[in-house]
């Protein structure tokens, strides 16, 4: 917006192509209450975000950890508290910002591919596949996003 000063008792505004006449002292006015204004909202945007965000954007979703074995957890009970105790020497604690989901087949080997294709279903970021190369073949099939992770003696190129 231009004001320009006329020599007599009023100002003229140019606005956007249009020319508005007023009494001198309505332009100050209408500056002075537009600088109230902008002053009012940077004020009111400091305080926004002073303010603590709602607790639904505090509120963030921990990556989740899929474990799938062939085998039941009995006498695995080393492993299984091993597996945190070696997530937490690399900064992640379970609870706090990671998540295990445990699924054992029990030794049913059939049981095996619905176990895969469940945690395949969740929202896990990796799905570590333990009890042999079904097992790590059965995610396989499941998923070919989540990256999975096993530890197999043979050659896994070879078993599929």
């Amino acid at each position: 917006m231009t004001c320009v000063t006329v020599s007599t008792t009023e100002d003229v505004v140019q606005a956007r192509g249009k020319t508005i006449h007023r009494a001198r002292g309505a332009t100050e006015r209408l500056t002075a209450m537009r600088r109230r204004e902008f002053v009012a909202l940077l004020g009111s945007a400091a305080a926004l975000s002073l303010r603590p965000l709602p607790n639904r954007a505090q509120q963030r979703t921990i990556p989740t950890i899929g474990f799938l074995h062939s085998q039941s957890p009995d006498g695995y009970d080393e492993m299984v508290s091993a597996f945190p105790q070696g997530l937490k020497e690399q900064g992640f604690t379970v609870g706090q910002n990671v998540a295990i989901e445990y699924r054992w087949a029990n030794n049913e080997a059939a049981r095996i591919p619905a176990l895969a294709t469940e945690l395949a279903r969740r929202p896990v970021a990796v799905i570590v596949a333990g009890g042999g190369a079904a097992t790590a073949i059965a995610a396989k099939a499941a998923t070919t996003t989540i990256p999975i992770v096993f530890a197999n003696g043979a050659d896994p190129v070879r078993q599929g």
